[in-house]
């Protein structure tokens, strides 16, 4: 069945219009009494029936309710510095799919693509987009955001918002560092935040990496490998899943 976000569920009853009236309607031809998965806000599922299908609205009647959740037990924000090309389109439709809970972009001293405030909206806006169907294909409960920092600064500033923070550096992977994102997960309890940040392609300069360690973000290496920009968020993603999923200790 196909899944779609809405704003509530009211009295069992839904009323759904905008693109998703559009996508129900013109592109899945769905009929009466086709059944659908409605994902509220609060992250809550229900199977529903469609019941009434108007102009340019549906109304829809829960059928039952879902009882598990897909998410991952703790709040994982990715915080990447701008890269170059679609990456960042990359790194959030693949995060939404391995649990990320949102997602910051930031400029780096080595990030050679630049965001002005128009491009940066519009960028947002396709990103959030992303996230969202996502979100639909892989059957989350919540629905991922984007957000732009305008400055490395506003990144510094954003540290104070979480439980625990990690930067990605390959300097700790060549050391050999091998215990530290071990160490991390097992001090991380569900319903925690954690937020982790990642260098543009050229990787992070040393006083960036100096300034967020003085903030308390612990430097992790992500295996003996030298990941590209790009897959490091989802390698973080995927060893957070064992760790708080798939381990018989998670």
């Amino acid at each position: 069945m196909q899944r779609y976000f809405i704003d509530e569920i009211k009295d069992d009853t839904a009323i759904i219009t905008g693109d998703n009236f559009h996508h129900i309607v013109r592109v899945m031809r769905m009929k009466l009494d086709d059944q659908v998965y409605l994902v509220t806000p609060d992250e809550r599922t229900a199977i529903a029936s469609i019941k009434e299908l108007g102009e340019d609205f549906i109304r829809l009647t829960v059928l039952s309710w879902k009882n598990e959740s897909s998410e991952l037990p703790i709040a994982i924000t990715i915080a990447s510095g701008l890269p170059k090309g679609d990456k960042l389109e990359w790194i959030t439709q693949k995060g939404t799919e391995l649990g990320a809970k949102q997602f910051l972009s930031f400029p780096a001293k080595r990030s050679i693509s630049k965001w002005d405030g128009k491009k940066a909206k519009k960028k947002v806006e396709r990103l959030d987009k992303i996230a969202l169907e996502a979100a639909e294909q892989s059957h989350r409960h919540f629905v991922p955001h984007f957000r732009h920092l305008e400055s490395f600064q506003a990144l510094v500033e954003e540290i104070a918002n979480y439980d625990h923070v990690v930067v990605a550096y390959e300097e700790s992977a060549k050391s050999g560092e091998k215990s530290a994102l071990a160490t991390l997960f097992g001090k991380v309890k569900p319903g925690e935040s954690v937020l982790a940040i990642f260098g543009p392609e050229g990787g992070f300069a040393t006083d960036e990496v100096d300034k967020l360690a003085a903030h308390q973000a612990v430097q992790v290496g992500l295996g003996p490998r030298i990941l590209r920009t790009e897959t490091a968020p989802l390698y973080f993603l995927g060893a957070a899943s064992y760790a708080f999923e798939l381990s018989k200790n998670g």
